[in-house]
């Protein structure tokens, strides 16, 4: 597999087939990139609480930024032409209407119920695939700043917020596009497999759902490394386009080894009575920093986002969110849930944004930590920023070790503490595994809980 490298030059080659708007997206994003600085963890609020806390002081005097990140280190690859067929994608007993899977960035598999999606007008496809056969489609949303109101949102626009969303947009390979047509119904869930396995690769892949008006839509996408040992680099991004009236259900499940940086920025539109429910799962990395916003546009429209994540060994999971109310009569309801042990650290921050136009809106947000160790550290930050006048915003945050009357009744049950310990964070993890819209999928989280627990992940 040829390999490239963070440059203008390699930017130029594998942009040479595309259209000229998104080569001129690429570039602009580029010069954005270079002009930026790295992440600032000690001053930005947004990023400060990226490094470990125990380094605090050891890098406010050394000013620098990520300690133990060189991107020089990792090498996205040149787009290979054509698709191969692999054996070992996933089986599971429920059905699916369409899987794919890619590996290192390059389309390795698709298969779907072609006739049945055909007739319906469903596009399932990988996104260089799609970017020369729904150019305009793609032109529209991908990373369009009119599409994502950038002068007004709080939370900013992909490929414009920092450094690395900037990276995202000037090299970006892989990923795919789901575009479901007006008042289409997809009632079987679409999987999609995003792998990593050589060393050193940089995974830059990219998202794309656009769900038209009166649509319906389950989808779940995997993130996994196949080599456990293998460094790398995932520098990703979501879109997701709810329009007036559709249910989206968003289900992503990061499993990266402990030697991938993860890398992502996460945005929604939500038009008018629309609803989306975006579940997220997060169990690998050495490093994650995750900021993911959604924007309820539409008057009447509804947001769910559940977050579950399980920390252990030197883990650092940060995520920001943000809610972010434009029109009256919405509502959002957040609950991140996070378990760690050994000396993992964690890092949430929420904020509620409720703009002048949005009276009668309603929006919570909670996040409750489990600490199952004493040197495992977890911040919380919950806030809001209210700007209406009819207005119900609450939030919540908790942080604790496991309840020792807990663990005695079920030693005084004959429980072994390890299965004492696994029925309580099973209990702490129930409220989200029950948002969850498969048995297959809890199954599986359900097991990569259980695997960290007995530290085998």
């Amino acid at each position: 597999m040829q390999k490239g490298e963070f440059s203008k030059e390699f930017l130029q080659k594998i942009a040479a087939t595309e259209p000229e708007w998104m080569r001129e997206k690429r570039l602009e994003a580029y010069a954005l990139y270079e002009s930026l600085p790295m992440p600032h963890t000690t001053e930005d609020e947004v990023w400060r609480r990226t490094v470990d806390m125990r380094t605090q002081d050891y890098w406010r005097r050394t000013r620098r930024h990520l300690r133990g990140f060189t991107l020089e280190k990792y090498y996205p690859n040149v787009p290979a032409n054509g698709e191969c067929s692999v054996e070992n994608v996933d089986d599971n007993d429920e059905e699916t209407a369409g899987v794919l899977v890619q590996v290192d960035g390059q389309l390795q598999h698709i298969s779907s119920d072609a006739e049945a999606l055909k007739e319906k007008g469903v596009y399932f496809a990988h996104l260089h695939t799609a970017l020369q056969e729904q150019p305009e489609l793609l032109r529209t949303y991908f990373m369009n700043k009119a599409v994502t109101l950038e002068t007004t949102l709080k939370s900013g626009n992909i490929a414009r917020y920092n450094k690395f969303d900037a990276l995202h947009g000037a090299f970006w390979q892989g990923g795919y596009l789901l575009h479901v047509p007006k008042g289409v119904k997809v009632e079987v869930p679409l999987r999609v497999y995003i792998r990593m396995s050589e060393a050193e690769q940089a995974d830059l892949s990219h998202t794309l759902i656009i769900a038209e008006e009166g649509s319906e839509v389950v989808l779940l996408e995997d993130n996994l490394s196949t080599n456990s040992e293998a460094s790398g680099l995932h520098n990703g991004a979501v879109e997701i386009f709810a329009g007036q009236n559709a249910n989206v259900t968003y289900v992503q499940i990061q499993r990266w080894n402990r030697q991938v940086w993860n890398f992502a920025s996460h945005r929604a539109m939500i038009a008018r009575d629309a609803q989306l429910c975006w579940v997220s799962a997060t169990f690998g990395s050495r490093l994650s920093k995750i900021n993911q916003a959604i924007v309820l546009e539409g008057a009447g429209c509804h947001a769910q986002m559940v977050g579950l994540a399980f920390a252990d060994a030197r883990q650092h999971l940060d995520v920001s969110t943000a809610q972010e109310h434009i029109s009256p009569h919405t509502t959002s309801d957040l609950l991140y849930r996070t378990v760690l042990k050994d000396r993992a650290q964690t890092a949430w921050g929420g904020n509620i944004y409720v703009y002048p136009s949005a009276n009668h809106t309603d929006a919570y947000q909670k996040n409750d930590n489990l600490l199952l160790s004493e040197r495992a550290h977890a911040d919380t930050l919950p806030g809001l920023e209210i700007q209406a006048h009819e207005v119900r915003c609450t939030h919540g945050a908790t942080a604790g070790k496991i309840d020792a009357d807990q663990v005695f009744y079920l030693m005084s049950r004959g429980l072994p503490y390890a299965q004492a310990e696994k029925l309580i964070v099973d209990g702490f993890f129930q409220p989200v595994m029950e948002r969850i819209p498969l048995e297959s999928v809890q199954e599986e989280l359900s097991t990569s809980i259980t695997r960290k627990l007995i530290g085998a992940s």
